[in-house]
């Protein structure tokens, strides 16, 4: 093993540790919590980090045994086992983040009508689409044996074992790049550039309002008025940071991999080792990212989490202050009004 391995294993190791532990925690946090419970956003959040956590535990494991060994960790049937989950629990995992983001796009564009467009039966009918549209290419792949241990991504993915069927496993890798990842992507992209647009005009009301009031107090200190101004520029800049990640994770974690898989259509195109294993070490690194950027880091979850630490040390973590975390500002709220 070079170090370039040894790099690429110390990668997989810290990204299989970190997505087993948080996917476990978000799962925790929905069984402990019956506020984040009654939230229809938790039906894809708990699909997703379902997706994640057998991912990490099915997958990740066997493509870290091909890297260190250089050949396929399983027999035949194991491998196209493997394949079949890393296929369906991939696809699973896009179209969770499409139905996330039109989640929140109904609670952000229409929050009066949100609770009759997106109730819990229509969460149900999303994540139910998404795993028959998820299953479909796995069986089909599995029926045409597509499915085995690549050495280009040291993984039991999808592979194309006879010449002969190059045009039908082309046509099919197309279709399932382009109904999975693209159409995720153009979901994401459509409903979070419409919920930034929404976040953008309250930031303009609360600038105006801001603007005015600092007008009127002509004898407040430049200091105050200086953080006010600083908050100002925050508060515009809060929601772009978010939308960004969203979209931003997907992209960099997906698009090296998808991208690689149809180029490597080409009967003249040669993927490098490297490159292929690097790609498909970023397409696992998704499943460590996604707690952390859908759920972890709000405050609720951290409350929830700060909870169980509570009862588990037995001790008081929130003695009664009369302390609000309602404060945020009009804009935090329209962003997270589905969480």
């Amino acid at each position: 093993m070079d170090l370039t391995e040894a790099f690429l294993a110390i990668f997989l190791v810290v990204a299989l540790a970190v997505s087993l532990l948080a996917n476990l925690l978000v799962l925790l946090c929905f069984v402990s919590s019956s506020e984040l419970r009654k939230q229809v956003s938790g039906v894809f959040l708990v699909n997703l980090s379902f997706c994640n956590l057998l991912l990490t535990v099915a997958n990740m494991p066997f493509t870290l045994l091909g890297l260190l060994t250089g050949r396929s960790p399983a027999g035949d049937r194991l491998c196209q086992a493997l394949g079949f989950l890393e296929t369906f629990l991939t696809c699973n995992a896009m179209l969770s983040m499409a139905a996330l983001s039109i989640d929140k796009w109904i609670a952000v564009v229409f929050p009066l009508s949100y609770a009759s467009k997106m109730r819990f039966k229509d969460a149900v009918v999303l994540v139910g689409y998404s795993w028959i549209h998820s299953l479909a290419f796995p069986l089909v792949a599995l029926g045409f044996s597509w499915l085995g241990f690549s050495g280009s991504y040291a993984s039991c993915t999808l592979a194309l074992k006879e010449a002969s069927d190059r045009r039908r496993f082309t046509a099919f890798t197309i279709v399932l790049h382009a109904t999975s990842f693209m159409l995720s992507l153009l979901i994401l992209c459509f409903t979070y550039l419409k919920v930034l647009k929404v976040a953008r005009f309250h930031c303009r009301r609360i600038d105006i309002i801001t603007m005015q009031t600092l007008v009127l107090l002509v004898d407040i200190h430049p200091s105050v008025k200086q953080r006010c101004l600083n908050e100002q520029k925050r508060r515009r800049q809060r929601a772009t940071k978010k939308i960004s990640i969203f979209i931003g994770s997907f992209v960099i974690c997906f698009a090296p991999y998808i991208i690689t898989r149809l180029v490597e259509l080409l009967p003249f195109i040669t993927i490098n080792y490297y490159w292929g294993i690097v790609c498909k070490c970023l397409a696992y690194s998704k499943a460590a990212s996604d707690p952390f950027v859908y759920s972890l880091l709000r405050k609720q979850y951290k409350k929830v989490l700060m909870n169980i630490v509570n009862r588990l040390l037995k001790r008081d973590l929130y003695p009664s202050s009369g302390y609000n975390s309602s404060l945020d500002t009009e804009n935090e709220y329209c962003l997270h009004r589905t969480n």
